[in-house]
């Protein structure tokens, strides 16, 4: 699927491919509430709206939000688009799937970057910084029986996230795994992945994971 994708906002790679062949997996039918968080260039909100969902996007970055209205009007799909950060503008609603491709990118920095095209990858030391956030927060926002769908890298800690998605009372699992090679941000942090132990040396490529957690009826 072509979509429109300005400087600044992440584009369609190999962990939205993933997610969405994860999502298309679901029982999505018209009616059902649908939540992307971090919904970037709009990717994995528009193909649950083709699948019949009412999805919510949010993002915390207005050229994303941007990007994602113009994509849904070139396709026909109505969003509902919400700026601001993770769950906080939908906090009070409940959703029958939240789905999420975060930052995930283990980075030397501590904190999440403000401004520039890194915020949309880089999370922290550990790559967690969006991640146990999401496993914390979004539980509280599904139905019973809701599903929570996160697709991350390896190299993020994949036993964390469904043991975060088990600390907050869903039932979790790896659903999907891809490997893949690294892409220009990862190559170039490639050595300092061997020095922290995240990869062995030499190793070029990671494998994506979609983590599924569901809440109990």
């Amino acid at each position: 699927m072509w979509l429109m994708r300005p400087p600044g906002v992440y584009p369609v790679q190999g962990d939205t491919a993933l997610l969405v062949e994860s999502l298309t997996a679901e029982q999505i039918h018209a009616g059902v509430r649908c939540l992307d968080l971090g919904t970037g260039s709009g990717a994995v909100a528009l193909a649950a709206a083709r699948l019949g969902a009412e999805v919510t996007a949010v993002d915390v970055s207005w050229l994303a939000l941007a990007t994602a209205w113009s994509n849904g009007l070139l396709r026909r799909q109505r969003l509902h688009l919400r700026h601001g950060d993770l769950t906080r503008p939908v906090r009070l609603q409940v959703f029958d799937l939240v789905v999420s491709n975060p930052p995930y990118v283990p980075a030397e920095r501590t904190g999440a970057p403000r401004h520039g095209p890194a915020r949309a990858w880089d999370a922290g030391r550990d790559g967690r910084l969006l991640l146990d956030r999401i496993c914390r927060e979004a539980p509280g926002l599904l139905s019973p029986g809701g599903v929570l769908l996160v697709v991350q890298s390896s190299l993020a800690g994949v036993r964390a996230t469904v043991g975060a998605m088990e600390d907050a009372g869903l039932r979790a699992e790896v659903v999907a795994r891809r490997r893949q090679v690294f892409g220009p941000v990862m190559t170039a942090r490639a050595d300092w992945f061997e020095r922290r132990g995240l990869i062995r040396p030499g190793v070029r490529e990671e494998e994506l994971v979609v983590v599924r957690g569901v809440r109990g009826c």
